[in-house]
């Protein structure tokens, strides 16, 4: 009986390696990349993150300038449900000690705001052109009126899930704009230190000799240098009187400038071992110019290393310009970006009040972390010895 099992389980052991071996290399990654779980479950959060930021008009509950001061520092407002009124929220009154002078803000149970979803409410452009007012959730404004005969409680009827700032704007919805900004930025820099690393990293290991080495000693200068007191040095230098859209860029290049040194060192290294490779040698005698033989033979071989090491690099990038915003060397409103949202919180008396003005801190962590695992996952399924 134990020999059976011996045999049965070393002939699924057999058919498992046979069904790899008679796949493609990227169908390969594929596979083993849906068995790391973590990595899996990080690319769905990603998705998830990255789709919010594209359509941020519909699924945050108003636009990122919407505002109301009686909501000032609004705490969080959390649904409840009844068979009566379904999902519904209370209006919340502002309220203030008159020994400490300290305000708070205390529910009427006389005024009930129904939610829904897919209601309408503030007019905002899809994509900057189409023009709509439809929003994943709010406060169902049809059925609010009906119910009060269009004359309400006297305020307006909000639904502040993450609650408010300073200026009465909901935190929900300007974390999810600011998403567009924060998530953004981090792909066209990648996209920056891919031509960079690339381009000269081929050239670096092609060449090789004298190029290879003034090449290598630039990389070592660059990154010598300490790079968030450099990125605040250059940061320092863009013109206050810039507009978003240029600081945006200028930001980006200042990310992309002193990140594509590792990607660069990358490509070198395996450029160095495949270049003498048949192929390449094949190549070169039927007379294909150097340009064409790193980037249509030797690059290909190894595009998912370059994979892994870009996605690597991406919570770097996004942690950069973060840290310039909250500093206020980086963007700077009317932009919205998790790093300007938490400009509110360099006064430590303000965030031990308002704790929820915190809200862009987890959204940067559970964007990094899910970077991380899905880079983890990818260098697992890339690595050819990897035992998964």
């Amino acid at each position: 009986m134990d020999d059976f099992d011996l045999k049965s389980t070393s002939t699924q052991e057999d058919v498992m390696d046979v069904s790899e071996g008679s796949l493609s290399q990227w169908q390969l990654i594929r596979l083993r990349f849906s068995r790391h779980k973590l990595a899996v479950i990080s690319l769905y959060v990603l998705v998830v993150l990255y789709l919010m930021a594209l359509f941020a008009g519909f699924f945050s509950p108003y636009t990122q300038s919407w505002k109301n001061l009686s909501y000032a520092y609004c705490p969080p407002t959390i649904p409840s449900f009844s068979f009566r009124e379904g999902f519904y929220t209370r209006a919340l009154k502002l309220q203030i000690d008159p020994i400490t002078l300290r305000k708070y803000y205390i529910e009427d149970r006389a005024d009930v705001f129904p939610l829904g979803f897919f209601v309408k409410g503030v007019p905002y452009k899809l994509f900057g052109l189409i023009s709509t007012q439809r929003h994943l959730v709010g406060v169902d404004l049809g059925r609010y009126n009906s119910k009060t005969d269009g004359e309400g409680g006297g305020e307006e009827p909000v639904f502040l899930l993450l609650g408010a700032d300073r200026y009465g704007r909901d935190i929900l919805s300007r974390v999810i704009h600011g998403s567009r900004i924060s998530l953004s930025i981090g792909l066209v820099a990648i996209f920056i230190t891919f031509v960079l690393g690339v381009s000269i990293g081929g050239l670096s290991g092609y060449c090789s000799g004298r190029v290879d080495t003034v090449i290598q000693r630039i990389i070592e200068i660059i990154n010598s240098f300490p790079h968030l007191p450099l990125w605040l040095a250059i940061g320092a230098m863009v013109p206050g009187d810039w507009p978003p859209l240029r600081v945006y860029f200028a930001i980006t290049v200042v990310l992309s400038l002193l990140n594509w040194t590792g990607l660069a060192r990358v490509v070198r290294g395996k450029i160095l071992s495949l270049r003498e490779e048949d192929y390449a040698l094949a190549a070169r005698l039927l007379g294909a110019g150097h340009g064409r033989i790193i980037f249509r033979h030797l690059v290909p071989g190894f595009s998912s290393h370059i994979i892994v090491t870009l996605t690597l690099s991406v919570p770097g990038m996004i942690l950069g310009e973060t840290a310039l915003s909250f500093l206020g060397l980086g963007l700077r409103p009317p932009v919205v970006s998790w790093g300007v949202m938490l400009q509110d919180c360099l006064n430590l008396q303000v965030v031990a009040n308002y704790p929820w003005l915190l809200m862009p801190v987890i959204m940067i962590i559970m964007t990094v972390l899910s970077f991380n695992f899905l880079g983890d996952g990818l260098r697992d399924a890339a690595d050819p010895y990897s035992s998964h």
